[in-house]
């Protein structure tokens, strides 16, 4: 599976928002600036994630965007979804029951196959993973400093 640069960037947005949470709202450009990326194809990414009820937008010289809810209440999964959408990673097309296949009865097709039940068993189990961690769980293994960086780094860029 292949995740778009998007996923990273919207985390990397998210965590940087909660760091500057009392400077909210944070221009597009400001945080284009941060992590030395396009203003513009950021925006368009950040967009699902207000969409989705992640961030908050306010337009305007003065508007930007905002975490929507507290970092607790937003799953990586939340943000992965947002991003890449809903959709299973997998599409099972039941091949099995094409060439060869087509030849053997119907009732052998009763149930999903062992690699359909393979991949949608590791599907769950890496979208559970992401939906037990929150926002606050990768404030909280980040290193120390880096809040204070953002902060001092934002402090020094034109709004």
């Amino acid at each position: 599976m292949l995740m778009g640069e998007g996923v990273e960037w919207g985390m990397h947005c998210c965590l940087a928002l909660s760091w500057l949470e009392d400077r909210a709202p944070v221009s597009t450009g400001r945080l284009a600036e941060l992590f030395e990326l396009p203003p513009e194809y950021l925006k368009k990414r950040l967009q699902p994630l207000v969409r989705a009820g992640i961030l908050s937008s306010s337009p305007g010289p003065r508007g930007g965007y905002a975490l929507a809810r507290a970092p607790e209440q937003i799953s990586l999964m939340d943000i992965v979804a947002a991003v890449e959408g809903r959709e299973d990673a997998f599409r099972c097309t039941e091949i099995r029951q094409r060439g060869a296949g087509a030849e053997a009865p119907s009732s052998e097709f009763g149930r999903p196959c062992g690699v359909a039940t393979a991949m949608r068993r590791a599907e769950l189990a890496w979208r559970r993973e992401l939906a037990a961690q929150t926002l606050a769980d990768l404030i909280a293994v980040s290193p120390a400093a880096a809040p204070a960086r953002v902060r001092r780094f934002c402090e020094g860029l034109s709004a």
